[in-house]
C-alpha cells in the first residue's frame, strides 16, 4: 500500500466493533481502511458468553471467524499496525501510525477500545478474564453456586452485590480496606447473608488462573471459585483526546445514538464508548457502520 492513500472511511481497531463496522460499510460498497495492532483487551479470556450462535467459543475463534467474513468485500482493506496520532484535514482526517505511514480519509470511526488497570494484587493479573471477572452477563453463569468473591467497595460494591447475589448463596464481598459502604448499604448487603471482610488481600493464590484462595494481610484465607470486579481503565488509544472527543464521568467517549461522536465526521463504537460485552460491541459497530454510510450518502445525494 503506498503511503498517504485516501479512503473513505478509517477504522481504528480491528476487533469485534471495527470488524462489524467494516462489514457493514463493506456491503455498502465503501472503500474502508481497517487499522489494527492485534492486541484485544480479552486476548487471555478463555471463552466468550451471551452472544447468539457463538456462546463458549473464544474470543480468538469469533474474531478469526468474523475477519475472514469481513475480507471477502474487496473494498475493505487491512493493516497491520498501530494508529498513533490522527488530525483534521480539509476533506476529513488524516491518520498516522507508528511506523510513521499517514491515510486520509472522509470519516473515521474509532473502535480502539480501553486498558485495563489492575489492582497490584500479586496473582491478580494471571487470573484475570478466566476466575477474576468483571460481568457476570458474560461469565456468571460458569461460576454459578459456588463460592464466589467480590472486590470493590461504596456503590460499585452494592452494585455487584445486587447482581451477583442472584447466582450464588455463597458471597462475599472484599473491600480491600475500611468500606466506604453507607450504613444502609451495608445492612442491605448483610440481609442477605453477605459477607463483609475488610482486610486488604496480599495475593491471589491461584493454578493456571484459576483461583484456589485469597489470602489477606492478616494471614486468613478465603477460599474462592470466582472473584468479580470492575477495574479502572484507560481509553486504549490517544486519539479521542487529540480530536477533542467529549469523555463521560466514567471515561467512556460520548456518543449519541448513531455512534456519533462530539467532533464532527468521527464516530465511535465498541468497548471505548458502551457497556462491555461481545454483543454491545458488534451492534454499536454494525450501527457506527451504518452511520457512516448514511452520512456519506446525505452528503452526495
Amino acid at each position: 500500500m503506498t503511503n498517504n492513500p485516501t479512503f473513505e472511511v478509517i477504522i481504528v481497531g480491528g476487533s469485534y466493533a471495527g470488524l462489524s463496522a467494516a462489514l457493514t460499510l463493506g456491503r455498502s460498497l465503501r472503500n474502508v481502511l481497517v487499522i489494527d495492532s492485534g492486541k484485544p483487551c480479552n486476548e487471555q479470556t478463555p471463552h466468550s458468553h451471551n452472544f447468539l450462535t457463538q456462546d463458549g467459543k473464544t474470543p480468538k475463534e469469533i474474531s478469526t471467524i468474523a475477519k475472514a467474513q469481513v475480507e471477502k468485500y474487496e473494498s475493505v482493506t487491512f493493516l497491520n499496525g498501530l494508529a498513533i496520532k490522527a488530525e483534521k484535514t480539509n476533506v476529513g482526517y488524516r491518520v498516522e501510525t507508528s511506523m510513521g505511514a499517514t491515510y486520509n480519509a472522509k470519516k473515521l470511526i474509532l473502535a480502539s477500545g480501553i486498558k485495563d488497570i489492575l489492582p497490584q494484587i500479586k496473582g491478580f493479573k494471571e487470573c484475570w478474564g478466566i476466575s477474576v471477572i468483571h460481568c457476570p452477563y458474560c461469565h456468571g453463569y460458569e461460576v454459578r453456586h459456588k463460592k464466589t468473591g467480590i472486590l470493590a467497595n461504596g456503590d460499585a460494591a452494592m452494585h455487584y452485590a445486587k447482581l451477583i447475589n442472584n447466582l450464588t448463596d455463597e458471597l462475599v464481598l472484599f473491600t480491600n480496606g475500611e468500606s466506604t459502604l453507607s450504613e444502609e448499604q451495608t445492612q442491605q448487603i448483610k440481609s442477605h447473608n453477605i459477607t463483609i471482610v475488610e482486610t486488604e488481600i496480599e495475593e491471589v493464590v491461584q493454578r493456571n488462573g484459576q483461583i484456589d484462595h485469597l489470602l489477606l494481610k492478616d494471614q486468613s484465607k478465603v477460599s474462592l471459585s470466582a472473584l468479580y470486579h470492575g477495574p479502572r481503565f484507560l481509553q486504549h488509544s490517544d486519539i479521542p483526546e487529540q480530536l477533542g472527543c467529549e469523555m463521560t464521568e466514567q471515561g467512556l467517549i460520548t456518543v449519541d445514538g448513531l455512534q456519533r461522536t462530539t467532533v464532527l465526521n468521527v464516530y465511535a463504537c465498541g468497548d471505548n464508548s458502551s457497556m462491555r460485552t461481545v454483543a454491545v460491541a458488534v451492534a454499536s459497530g454494525m450501527r457506527a457502520g451504518a452511520s457512516v454510510n448514511f452520512d456519506l450518502v446525505s452528503e452526495a445525494f
